[in-house]
């Protein structure tokens, strides 16, 4: 029986998805960090950045017993640095900039035990090899509304799937977090993954 609960400071339906599959029975608080605070010169820097403030202001609010993630992504792809897009016209240009190249997904981490204090945070990066998707397709998937609400105007476990020929790296980083970086980042504050399961 779990004897710590694990709070997601994400309100992604696909991390809190990722993190249900692999065991574990989080509850969502999200954060309310406002992501253009930040400076958006270097990805990784920014999505690390991201991940801290979010983990650190919900960590306020929860019991001592709480073990944080935070965590934020976006796709460096041309030296740009790509979130959600803004409108449907910045999600259509984004895919069409994208098709049959590579971007990098990047995802920054943050777990704070909240009783210690302590935290740990870094990023995971993969290599996305993007396919060559028609303009047809690409605006029948704008329709579906899901590219507005992801990093990159694309997802590797929903509608965009077909549109992603491959990856390099770690899949669920992908998805909005990395479960091997997760595990080496709580084994840096003294938690032992498995403690967390359900």
């Amino acid at each position: 029986m779990q004897s710590r609960q694990l709070v997601l400071a994400s309100a992604s339906p696909a991390r809190l998805r990722l993190l249900w599959d692999a065991g574990f029975d989080p509850i969502v608080m999200v954060s309310g960090v406002d992501e253009d605070a930040v400076e958006r010169a270097d990805p990784v820097y920014l999505v690390e950045t991201l991940a801290v403030r979010k983990a650190a202001a919900v960590a306020k609010h929860v019991p001592a017993s709480s073990v944080v993630i935070g965590c934020d992504s976006m796709l460096s792809f041309d030296g740009d640095i790509m979130g959600k897009p803004p409108t449907a016209e910045a999600a259509r240009h984004y895919w069409q900039r994208m098709r049959g190249r590579d971007g990098v997904l990047v995802t920054g981490h943050c777990v704070i035990d909240v009783g210690s204090g302590r935290e740990a945070s870094g990023v995971a990066s993969t290599t996305v090899h993007f396919g060559t998707p028609t303009d047809d397709e690409i605006d029948a998937y704008i329709n579906t509304g899901e590219p507005m609400k992801v990093a990159g105007a694309f997802t590797l476990d929903g509608f965009a799937g077909p549109f992603v020929d491959g990856i390099e790296g770690d899949h669920g980083n992908v998805i909005g977090l990395s479960l091997p970086l997760l595990r080496r980042l709580l084994a840096d504050i003294d938690i032992r993954i498995v403690d967390l399961w359900r």
